[in-house]
């Protein structure tokens, strides 16, 4: 396998050492194949919100593995689940089930050109939407482990297309509108980004953003593979309040099985074949088991006080970092909404990927490192958000922050 791993930021190489291969996970821990026991803030990358094999999701996995793996036809799982992503989002009218968020992004991309007639697209410097050609321009973490500032192989012609702001930067999305003003087809951004670090939208950017596409005649979309249900049951499009023209979606709603969405409006997907002529495919797309895992994920997740219980243990977690680095005397900054959060080595503040990149990357690297012996696994690069679950404890959070505190004393 390149690198030995099947995935690049798996492989350290932005934090140095070997990666942690591991062997099994349970709640809010990950055991590695010597045995050590970790307090996991990956959560396989977002998708675990209800702690790592949670005991109903297992339990109706098994229910539907009796049935069969694939099908390559309709399910009514499908049905099931689409009701309850339309019901949650609020932008979502209909919506196409894939099988990752990569497949959804380059999806929407499409869509947006066959529904505009347009070819440009805007997308924001650190923003990550997968690994299609288009999207690596700038494209953050995926990119900035490596220090690639983009992928050969990407041939010029594809990315001509592709035009890039700075995130929180209104001004200069306005300029792209105003130089090519009947050619953008639409915007598409992480409405927080976690694939720069943890950075959340300035007051007024996303609401900017709504008001310059509508103007311009070009579709708002959210990627939200990251941010979908877990910044709220609705996504961080019910949390700003901003309702986008089209969503992806990922990870959670897969309940750690592979699988995307993408949806929106009904006049856009009614684009989408054999409703309409924009054609996109996939043989395990609406698969069983990733349905089943999804339904029963959501289900926890509307339990009352989910989001209540996420959010205050995700806080205290943040804000437990960034006074553990003040005082001992490590310029930081950072934050967190709801089960998501990030901190920078650097004064601050980061509203964008450039500010991101002023951060000190070695002393991370070695704060990363210490964290690994005191049984706690971070994200293994500094651009990077974290993820906590329904299944981490206030002990848990106790035991990060009395390990931040020695690992921050000795650095």
């Amino acid at each position: 396998m390149p690198g030995g791993v099947s995935s690049p930021v798996r492989a350290f190489k932005s934090v140095g050492g070997q990666p942690i291969v591991f062997d099994h996970v349970k709640g809010a821990y990950a055991w590695d194949v010597d045995g050590n026991r970790y307090i996991d803030y990956i959560g396989t990358w977002g998708p675990a919100i209800c702690g790592h094999a949670h005991p109903d999701v297992l339990k109706a996995l098994h229910e539907a593995l009796e049935k069969g793996t694939s099908f390559g036809a309709p399910s009514s799982l499908e049905n099931v689940l689409a009701e309850m992503v339309i019901d949650a989002v609020p932008s979502i009218e209909m919506v196409r089930f894939v099988n990752s968020g990569t497949e959804a992004c380059m999806s929407v991309l499409r869509l947006m050109r066959a529904f505009t007639g347009r070819e440009k697209i805007i997308k924001f410097e650190g923003c990550y939407h997968g690994h299609a050609d288009m999207f690596l321009v700038k494209a953050g973490s995926g990119v900035a482990t490596l220090g690639l500032p983009d992928s050969p192989g990407v041939p010029k012609s594809t990315t001509d297309n592709t035009l890039t702001a700075p995130f929180n930067d209104l001004e200069a999305v306005k300029a792209l509108f105003e130089a090519n003003p009947d050619a953008i087809a639409g915007v598409i951004l992480e409405p927080i980004v976690g694939n720069a670090g943890f950075i959340p939208p300035d007051a007024g950017f996303l609401p900017g953003l709504q008001e310059l596409t509508r103007e311009y005649g070009a579709l708002l979309v959210f990627d939200e593979v990251m941010t979908g249900f877990r910044i709220a049951y609705g996504g961080a499009q019910e949390k700003f309040g901003i309702t986008p023209d089209l969503t992806t979606l990922g990870k959670i709603i897969g309940g750690g099985l592979p699988v995307g969405a993408y949806g929106g409006r009904r006049d856009i997907m009614a684009m989408v074949a054999p409703a309409g002529p924009m054609y996109q495919a996939g043989t395990l797309s609406g698969n069983p088991l990733a349905m089943t895992a999804g339904i029963k994920t959501l289900e926890l997740l509307r339990q009352p006080g989910t989001y209540e219980q996420l959010d205050r243990i995700t806080k205290r977690l943040a804000t437990g970092l960034l006074q553990i680095a003040k005082e001992t005397g490590h310029a930081s900054c950072g934050g967190q909404i709801s089960g998501m959060f990030g901190f920078f080595f650097t004064a601050g503040p980061v509203h964008n990927y450039e500010d991101a990149k002023l951060s000190d990357l070695s002393k991370f690297s070695r704060f990363h490192r210490g964290m690994l012996e005191h049984g706690v696994y971070l994200a293994p690069s500094q651009f990077e958000a974290g993820f906590t679950s329904l299944a981490h404890t206030d002990e848990d959070i106790d035991h990060t922050l009395e390990a931040a505190r020695t690992v921050l004393s000795s650095l």
